[in-house]
């Protein structure tokens, strides 16, 4: 039992006792769910697993990318946060890549809700293809839907992790990253594109590399969960209480080590004094 003379002893004030019983029952909780992207390059995504594609097709990432690269967007079409403003941006810097789709490179967009189907699939590439500023091949660029279990192989492959969780109008959604993954001919993940806004340079040369299969490090790792979308101004802004939250764990964390290191000095020098 941690009494005061005990206390005393290992150089910890009894007023900070509150503070380590909140740590050590932090520390025993189950760990969560991890969210986020968990980067694995050079690990390989299956190309045999089956979905369908916009036109209700069945299909699989082999027959779609047909010995080419290919950029993997993962995303839901009813996403009211990161996937429209992901997608309009990938959209609008393949107009501006110096490469030919479809003959250089190909497009997977795949959607992690199982519920979604086709039919939002098609709605979906016909906005978008319609927003782009000069006729882009449509054979190039495809749209999936699945069942979860065969999501499920493909997120965990390339360390997607997501949540479903009630949003503020009380409809379901889903917390996510916004991630662009260069896949090889051969399904090997070869780069990270992290964010919503990438440049074309960067995608061009993603392409070109995992063409011949090189396995490149992420260069930008500032994920969005720094930040929060603002339906009502359709903006991000500074997600204030998430951030503070994992400030105010580092200070806690740095304080009570430092009870414990500054507890050990003073333990010889009163033994000393007696």
């Amino acid at each position: 039992m941690l009494t005061k003379k005990a206390l005393k002893k290992y150089g910890i004030h009894p007023l900070f006792m509150p503070l380590f019983v909140w740590l050590f029952f932090c520390s025993a909780l189950p760990a969560e769910v991890p969210l986020g992207v968990e980067e694995h390059p050079a690990e390989r995504v299956s190309l045999d697993v089956p979905f369908l594609d916009e036109k209700g097709k069945r299909v699989t990432f082999g027959e779609l990318m047909d010995g080419k690269p290919a950029i993997l967007t993962l995303n839901y079409y009813g996403c009211p946060g990161l996937c429209t403003p992901q997608l309009n941006d990938l959209a609008m810097n393949l107009t501006k890549v110096k490469l030919e789709e479809n003959r250089d490179y190909k497009v997977i967009t795949l959607s992690f809700d199982p519920e979604e189907t086709p039919e939002d699939a098609a709605k979906k590439k016909a906005n978008l293809l319609a927003s782009m500023k000069r006729p882009f091949d449509p054979d190039a660029w495809t749209f999936l839907t699945g069942k979860e279990a065969d999501i499920r192989k493909v997120t965990q492959s390339v360390g997607f992790y997501y949540e479903k969780q009630a949003g503020p109008n009380g409809m379901e959604e889903y917390i996510h990253p916004a991630v662009l993954v260069a896949l090889s001919p051969g399904g090997k993940i070869t780069r990270y594109l992290n964010g919503i806004k990438q440049l074309p340079f960067d995608i061009q040369m993603a392409m070109m590399e995992a063409a011949e299969g090189k396995v490149r490090p992420t260069i930008a790792k500032t994920l969005l969960f720094c930040f929060a979308f603002d339906p009502k101004n359709k903006t991000y802004v500074f997600a204030l209480e998430k951030v503070g939250a994992v400030v105010l764990s580092l200070i806690l964390g740095a304080f009570f080590l430092y009870l414990v290191l500054t507890g050990r000095k003073k333990r010889p020098q009163e033994g000393e004094g007696d």
